[in-house]
């Protein structure tokens, strides 16, 4: 399976991360594969030699009477091991998962990029608060400079995922939430939707890329002086369902993803904000906690929890 597996090397580009929040998880996949591997290789191997040597053969005529005894010191060796190994593997998974939770900012001299996604059917809406710009399923940000991603969903709850630079988080109707990803190094690098939506849900992939400071500011200098600008009427359009190709917009509505995230909300409500994901340059609103928002946060917690940490 090893032989067999190395040919499709490329695939596994979570195994290739380019980012601190991805790298981290790459080490806790890695210790956690081995702390396993303990018990799991052994006992393939003694079953195999079990079998082989105790097979039956033309013969052999012997009759099958077993002995069964008790054996203290063996008793002790195959409880004892998987037990160490268990409370080693739950010590070093608590320990990753606290110090990758995803709204917990990366330690930085460079101030962190904002970059603000909302999920639609089937395509990805980039906002840019302070740079006053928007894109559709692409984004662009410095190299080694911590990006504080802030995400909604105008749709289904979907699933954002850079998988070089970091684990999925979901996206939800109703719900701001915190994401912080580093690229450690320039490139254009994969990222999709890891959640079923609907019919086109596989569409939805992205480029992330990471550049030099100086190409990132002239590239919003370039969207800013030859994009067309995002209106209420052209984000309706891409409201529809459709698969989109890359787009660019010089600018867009003010307080759109705040609109977006209370989209579906009752009145009186504020939705719920993870890691206090509203930007800074936007009205900032204390949350009034209601029936959904309660259904809301549990959904968010049985999310969360499945991403290992980040």
């Amino acid at each position: 399976m090893t032989v067999l597996l190395s040919a499709c090397s490329e695939k596994y580009i979570v195994l290739d991360p380019k980012g601190p929040i991805g790298q981290s998880q790459k080490d806790l996949i890695i210790i956690s594969t081995l702390l396993c591997a303990v018990i799991i290789v052994p006992v393939l191997i003694l079953a195999g030699v079990i079998v082989w040597r105790y097979r039956d053969k033309p013969g052999r005529k012997v009759d099958y009477k077993p002995k069964w005894s008790h054996d203290t010191k063996l008793e002790i060796t195959w409880w004892a091991i998987p037990i160490i190994i268990i409370a080693v593997l739950a010590t070093v998974t608590v320990r990753y998962t606290y110090a990758l939770e995803p709204s917990r900012p990366i330690e930085s001299a460079e101030k962190a990029v904002t970059i603000q996604v909302a999920s639609l059917d089937w395509k990805w809406l980039f906002l840019y608060p302070e740079e006053g710009i928007a894109t559709v399923n692409y984004i662009k940000f410095p190299d080694n400079v911590p990006v504080r991603f802030e995400l909604t969903s105008d749709a289904p709850m979907n699933s954002f995922w850079i998988p070089q630079l970091g684990g999925q988080i979901y996206t939800m109707s109703g719900m701001a939430m915190t994401l912080h990803l580093q690229a450690d190094q320039t490139g254009k690098y994969f990222g999709s939707s890891a959640n079923f939506s609907g019919k086109d849900f596989a569409q939805m992939r992205f480029i992330a890329e990471a550049s030099t400071k100086d190409e990132f500011d002239a590239w919003v200098k370039e969207v800013k002086a030859n994009g067309n600008a995002l209106t209420i009427d052209g984000y309706e359009q891409l409201q529809k369902p459709s698969v989109e190709d890359q787009q660019q917009f010089s600018s867009f509505p003010e307080g759109l993803f705040n609109k977006i995230v209370t989209k579906y909300v009752p009145e009186g409500s504020t939705g719920h904000h993870h890691g206090g994901a509203v930007s800074s340059n936007e009205p900032k609103q204390e949350p009034v906690q209601t029936e959904t928002d309660e259904h809301a946060h549990s959904s968010h917690n049985a999310a969360e929890s499945t991403h290992a940490g980040h």
